[in-house]
């Protein structure tokens, strides 16, 4: 836990992975998965965001990093018509997202005004990983990437045909050039 809280603190701006220009041939693209919300646990067909990009996070309370919810809400409010940023809190990196469903989403309302979709807490490493983050991280299912998070706020972005085109580490902020160029900013 130590060698994993060390790396998170002093994540490398520059990890950043980019889908490779020749054909990617990839066994699932985003629309193929369903998830559960974080508030009234229903299900959502992510396939409702065909034609747009969009940003998946993996998100926590506790964090260094949980500043950057403000960040994220400021730009789902003024781009969120053009690209879809979707929360997903998880535990994995120093136990910084403990708590329940009903704390983390009135936690993200009451303290940052979070209003783009959250969905329910999931794994985002190891045995247990959620279905969606196994696809975003296995080269033979996205076909090009295996970058899994290195901690918390890790960013991947799908393009319009529900495609992973990037992946961002921590640190990336979506005021950065690197993430605004991945989205078409």
């Amino acid at each position: 836990m130590i060698t994993s809280l060390i790396s998170g603190l002093f994540a490398d701006k520059s990890e950043i992975a980019t889908r490779p220009a020749h054909d990617v041939v990839a066994k699932q693209t985003l629309y193929d998965f369903k998830v559960k919300s974080l508030v009234g646990n229903k299900t959502v067909d992510l396939s409702k965001y065909k034609g747009k990009k969009v940003v998946i996070l993996n998100v926590a309370s506790k964090c260094g990093y949980t500043k950057q919810y403000a960040d994220w809400e400021k730009f789902n409010k003024e781009h969120g018509d053009k690209v879809v940023v979707l929360g997903f809190p998880a535990n994995n990196f120093g136990g910084q997202e403990p708590g329940t469903s009903e704390e983390i989403a009135t936690f993200c309302s009451a303290t940052y005004g979070v209003t783009f979709p959250m969905f329910e807490k999931v794994s985002v490493t190891g045995e247990d990983q959620a279905p969606i983050y196994k696809w975003l991280t296995t080269k033979d299912l996205n076909g090009w990437n295996d970058k899994a998070p290195t901690w918390n706020f890790c960013k991947y972005v799908i393009n319009e045909k529900g495609e992973l085109t990037n992946f961002f580490a921590s640190k990336i902020l979506p005021t950065d050039p690197e993430f605004l160029t991945a989205v078409g900013i």
